[in-house]
């Protein structure tokens, strides 16, 4: 309760209130304090205002906007309001009964934080093993996490002024994915995303080596990145051409070539690679 409680503008004569009135104290209505006595600016929160005298109460202002009545104690000893918007500061509170107004309570309106904003994204793209380190610039990133394709980045850390992010980049699929910033107060979805590349692909050996000018001849490539390959002997695409699982086994038929070594070139969405050696046809 607060020290010393102020009699607001009223009807009341001089003297009469908060003094004695023939021994019905309080006769005239009383505001002690406002639990909790400070919210947010888009209202709507439970305000419990404790005071006497406070039956019949008809309507309470907040920095004279009305609040919606919830309940009243019958003693006169509390009402209960949901507080209406109201710009950041501080206002008064003054509750009206058919005995007048009571004297005001303070109130602070405090604005919500603020969702964050994200405006660069560096680097916007990476290698699909992930373990790529990155950076956001933007505002309002305190307490942020931040999720590449729905999977959360490792080693987030935030600048003591919340406009800058860093983090290691998870693991993805090839491609373009979604990046989302979220805070406490929101989230928000960086523009542009962030693109995994493949690897290029590594060839370790093609098996056999050499072959019929005719074509036909079953050949393995071994390596890695090897998934989504295609390959071409001088240039002419092999056919029937499988790969594992893991992209370290590509499997396919030659095509017909020319007597003579010939370039062999393994190409992924990652890159292109040439095969060390070649294929000899005979």
């Amino acid at each position: 309760m607060s020290a010393a409680v102020q009699q607001q503008e009223s009807p009341h004569s001089s003297g009469s209130w908060p003094g004695g009135d023939g021994g019905n104290w309080p006769r005239y209505p009383r505001l002690y304090e406002a639990i909790p006595d400070s919210g947010p600016t888009s209202g709507g929160n439970t305000v419990l205002l404790t005071g006497a005298g406070l039956q019949g109460t008809s309507q309470v202002t907040f920095g004279g906007i009305p609040a919606t009545i919830v309940t009243q104690d019958p003693s006169g000893g509390s009402v209960t309001v949901l507080a209406p918007p109201h710009a950041a500061g501080t206002v008064q509170i003054i509750a009206t009964t058919s005995r007048g107004n009571t004297n005001s309570v303070s109130y602070t309106y405090v604005a919500s934080p603020s969702g964050p904003t994200v405006t660069a994204l560096v680097p916007s793209s990476g290698p699909t093993a992930g373990g790529t380190a990155f950076a956001l610039i933007g505002t309002n990133l305190t307490g942020a996490t931040v999720t590449f394709n729905g999977v959360p980045a490792t080693g987030v850390s935030i600048n003591p002024m919340g406009t800058v992010l860093t983090g290691v980049t998870p693991p993805g699929p090839a491609g373009n994915v979604p990046v989302v910033v979220t805070t406490p107060a929101g989230s928000t979805t960086v523009a542009g995303g962030y693109t995994y590349t493949a690897p290029p692909p590594v060839v370790t050996s093609l098996s056999p080596s050499s072959g019929s000018a005719a074509g036909g001849t079953a050949f393995v490539i071994s390596g890695s990145g090897l998934s989504g390959a295609v390959v071409t002997f001088n240039g002419v695409a092999a056919t029937g051409v499988s790969v594992n699982a893991s992209g370290t086994a590509l499997v396919g038929f030659t095509p017909a070539g020319p007597l003579g070594n010939v370039p062999v070139v393994v190409t992924t969405p990652g890159g292109s690679t040439t095969v060390a050696g070649g294929y000899t046809y005979v």
